[in-house]
């Protein structure tokens, strides 16, 4: 196909001859070639094509699938998709302007209503890019506030999470120093956490359910030995429905993801971090925040409280220099929230725990498994141990069609042969026999 005499000159342009020039940079082992169609294809002939190819890819809904790890599998309902989906909301420019459309201002300011009352925290910004970063941007705040150089996470984190905060501590000078868990129970050692704690350190991070899926018990004693040092506190945000909200037990720093309400796996991202704190910390506090006022007819109307991002203000003020953000997925979040209302997400997050039981304790009735792990309370993720390699027991399953647990072996060597599952309310008995049934298989 000959190219348009406006490709053409932007090529000259650009001092190139051809479009291959443009990829010229990507080494040829790596190129694919194109997609290997036949030429001269109608519309719907293509089509068939393309979905005979796609038919070979598996996915959540053709096999049951135990992967979480910090993405879960969960129901979206048709409305909430309906409402994130509308034109106006996906077409809208990234809001950082104060003169962007009220409903999306609107649906900014429920997202942050409704997760201030799930973590029961005085104020929440618009959503950070995923919980990760939300991390990287807690270790500066606390930074921020008392001018610590260290600080503590725990190491029941997951390694993926560790490795973005390391880099964002990284360039403020500040270190990050791991504490234990609990080899039993798998929450945090406490006698490790008063170890490491000294004048220098401005937090501690761990997080209830932690990545082994274990409910924190202990969090009264970590806030005592915290004293006036910040506590950051990890969530995921449905298990709230059930559990005591971090902003009781303490906590300065609130951090989640919200993607478990009403965004899709889509292979790891783009997910919505959720980041809180007090009230006394807002000046601090990375993003931007989303008020209610009245214009000048009294009518009620929406907008920008708090902007602390380097295109608003000096640079060398500014708390947060993120320069683009998911704010779709968290107004995804606020409509997933409404159509599932108070009740309904309290029989989702149980639906989790009793799918979690019922799964571990199978598992734990089959010659060499052992599960949980940790012998504590979980939400929807357990450890389960084994007797034979961990990499093989994820081979086996999927050659059964079952996608399996994460394998912790690299991370957590102390673990053994274990791998990391989760169950959600998109799993059926049907799906447990499925997998229970090929894990009996392995030998």
């Amino acid at each position: 196909m000959g190219l348009s005499k406006c490709s053409l000159e932007m090529l000259q342009e650009m001092g190139l001859k051809s479009v291959e020039d443009l990829f010229a940079d990507i080494p040829k082992e790596v190129r694919t070639g194109g997609l290997r169609l036949p030429k001269g294809m109608s519309e719907l002939e293509l089509r068939r094509e393309l979905e005979a190819v796609l038919s070979a890819n598996r996915t959540a809904d053709s096999h049951p699938c135990f992967l979480g790890a910090g993405i879960y599998n969960h129901f979206i309902p048709a409305a909430a998709r309906a409402i994130a989906g509308r034109s106006e909301f996906v077409t809208s420019y990234t809001p950082y302007q104060p003169e962007i459309s009220q409903g999306m201002l609107q649906g900014l300011f429920e997202y942050q209503s409704y997760m201030a009352e799930l973590t029961a925290m005085d104020v929440v910004n618009s959503s950070m890019y995923d919980a990760s970063t939300a991390l990287g941007e807690a270790v500066l705040m606390a930074g921020r506030i008392n001018g610590g150089k260290r600080f503590l996470v725990s190491r029941a984190v997951s390694p993926e999470k560790v490795q973005v905060a390391r880099l964002y501590a990284m360039g403020a000078g500040i270190e990050l120093v791991e504490v234990g868990y609990d080899r039993a129970t798998g929450g945090v050692d406490l006698a490790d956490l008063a170890s490491k704690l000294g004048p220098d350190v401005s937090g501690f991070y761990f997080e209830t359910p932690n990545f082994f899926g274990v409910l924190e018990r202990r969090w009264k004693e970590v806030r005592e030995a915290l004293g006036q040092k910040v506590m950051v506190v990890g969530v995921n945000p449905m298990s709230l429905a059930l559990l005591k909200p971090p902003g009781e037990m303490g906590a300065d720093i609130v951090i989640g993801e919200a993607q478990v309400f009403g965004a899709p796996m889509s292979l790891g991202g783009p997910t919505v971090g959720v980041f809180a704190c007090k009230s006394e910390h807002v000046r601090k506090m990375p993003g931007r925040i989303i008020g209610m006022t009245a214009d000048l007819d009294g009518r009620t109307a929406f907008c920008m409280t708090l902007q602390t991002r380097e295109q608003h203000i000096r640079r060398s003020k500014a708390t947060s220099n993120i320069c683009s953000n998911e704010a779709l997925l968290a107004l995804g979040a606020a409509a997933y929230l409404a159509v599932v209302g108070r009740s309904g997400l309290r029989e989702v997050a149980s639906q989790n725990v009793r799918n979690m039981r019922e799964l571990s304790s199978r598992i734990s009735k089959i010659p060499g498994f052992r599960a949980p792990h940790f012998s504590s309370p979980h939400f929807n993720e357990f450890v389960v141990s084994s007797d034979v390699s961990a990499e093989k027991v994820d081979a086996a399953l999927l050659s059964k069609g079952v996608q399996g647990g994460l394998v912790l072996t690299r991370h957590f060597p102390e673990l053994g042969n274990s791998s990391l599952y989760a169950t959600t309310e998109m799993h059926t008995r049907r799906h447990h026999d499925m997998l229970v049934e090929a894990l009996e298989g392995i030998r």
